[in-house]
């Protein structure tokens, strides 16, 4: 019988009979008996259910209520229960909480306690980032980020180390444990080891779900109570996790996670960078990734209208046949994409360099919210003269869309606020965004402009930055 092997809380165990589809929270809480990790929004959206996973590639904070069991194969869990010493020693930032006054009614405390845990581990001293996916309504944050400065100079507890070093032959991927080698497990989904085994059982199941990092799945199930059959997990294929540099572009596969493409394209692409920052939380930019993004097809995802403005393409792949396009020509209309039955999204190419690339994101608070309005502005410039120009926006469309009035207005024109409120006035020509619990139709049009104005203020080295308050 196929089975999910991991280690929880540094013991091994083995898991069978459970549909690919339960959730770690549901096991935990259900099977286990482990309640410390706790059911708030059941979306990853407050982060009480937060719990650390271990693999190869390092520790980091995850949503346990949308996290599948198969995608813990050959990892290591540890959640609440399993961050204080094994004799009960309190860890670093459990003292610091209760020194500073951290916790107040407790809801909320656990998953800050293991986000701060794995921040602490991993040597991360970005709180309002680290924490951001953690909501408290008690306490308020001061004393929580307190704690977690005042832990910072603590050194690492020996029994936080040892997940790292338990990737042994009976909880590593393969073998029984894991249902893979190309045959589908179907108590708990296929695992492909590859892409080209992906390939060839997506052919052969063209009506199955491709799950990767469940961030959007994962509400499938817990909002929408749907029973998902077949399904395929396939955050975990290697060769669709790298970002290959090929000089003058780079190829990023469709399983980097957002985190990873935050690590990697931030230091080329400043704006591109913050603007994954804001991308929701650190837990779910530790799970979601750019191709599921994508492939998703949504209209408010951030991620497409920051690689359409960077002039993507995009690779996919059905059984041995593989094409490319442009990431714009993808999106169709409003969740119809350009994708054939048994066709997945394989990478994306961008360029290495785009000096100009600018993004600006609009929502009702600044961590983990959805945009009203994303705005991308690629404009290339040869004597004050803009000699090309790709925007793209988010939130104005029933897809991620260029603006290709406002494009054509400004080739050819001098790059100064006069040219941007001239080509502004044919935003209505791109675009006629709706009105929703986001923002009205007008309110987006009239930002979307904005954005433009901003844009240009922004290359002329003006200050733009929403952080900054000014007189």
């Amino acid at each position: 019988m196929s089975q999910i092997a991991f280690h929880l809380n540094g013991a091994p165990v083995r898991v069978s009979d459970e549909a690919p589809t339960r959730t770690l929270l549901d096991w935990l809480r259900e099977s286990r008996g482990l309640t410390g990790t706790k059911e708030g929004c059941n979306e990853g959206d407050c982060g009480a259910c937060t719990v650390m996973v271990t693999d190869a590639n390092g520790s980091r904070a995850l949503n346990a209520c949308i996290l599948f069991l198969p995608q813990l194969d050959g990892k290591a869990v540890r959640t609440v229960e399993g961050i204080a010493g094994p004799n009960g020693e309190a860890h670093p930032v459990q003292q610091a909480m209760i020194d500073h006054h951290g916790s107040q009614c407790g809801f909320c405390t656990p998953g800050f306690i293991v986000s701060m845990a794995t921040a602490h581990l991993n040597g991360a001293t970005d709180h309002d980032d680290q924490l951001a996916g953690n909501l408290c309504r008690c306490t308020g944050y001061a004393p929580i980020i307190r704690a977690a400065q005042a832990a910072e100079v603590a050194p690492v507890p020996a029994w936080m180390t040892t997940d790292r070093d338990i990737f042994s032959p009976q909880v590593s991927p393969g073998g029984e444990a894991a249902g893979r080698g190309g045959q589908a497990a179907p108590l708990h989904g296929f695992r492909p080891r590859n892409s080209d085994e992906l390939a060839a059982w997506y052919l052969a199941s063209p009506d199955a779900t491709l799950i990767a990092g469940a961030t959007d799945v994962g509400l499938w199930v817990t909002k929408q109570l749907r029973a998902l059959s077949p399904v395929a997990f396939v955050a975990g294929i290697e060769d669709l996790r790298q970002i290959d540099d090929q000089g003058d572009t780079l190829r990023i596969g469709a399983a980097v996670t957002i985190a990873d493409l935050r690590g990697a394209l931030a230091p080329r692409f400043p704006s591109f960078g913050e603007l994954l920052r804001r991308y929701s939380s650190e837990q779910v930019r530790n799970a979601a990734t750019i191709g599921g993004n994508i492939a998703n097809g949504s209209p408010i995802g951030d991620g497409p209208p920051a690689l359409i403005a960077l002039g993507a393409t995009l690779h996919l792949r059905r059984g041995d046949v593989r094409r490319e396009m442009a990431l714009e020509d993808f999106f169709i209309a409003y969740r119809k994409q350009d994708r054939q039955p048994g066709e997945f999204v394989e990478a994306v190419t961008i360029p290495a360099t785009a000096p100009n690339l600018r993004c600006y994101k609009l929502s009702k608070r600044f961590d983990q919210d959805i945009s009203a309005v994303c705005g991308c502005f690629n404009l290339e410039t040869a004597d004050g003269v803009i000699t090309s120009a790709r925007i793209a926006f988010g939130g104005m469309a029933g897809t991620p869309k260029r603006a290709a009035a406002v494009e054509g207005a400004l080739i050819g024109r001098p790059m100064t606020p006069e040219t941007a409120d001239a080509a502004a006035a044919l935003m209505t020509q791109d675009f006629a965004p709706l009105s929703d619990m986001r923002a009205s139709a007008a309110y987006r049009l009239t930002t979307a402009q904005n954005m433009l104005r901003r844009y240009v203020h922004d290359l002329a080295g003006v200050s733009v930055s929403v952080l900054e308050v000014r007189a």
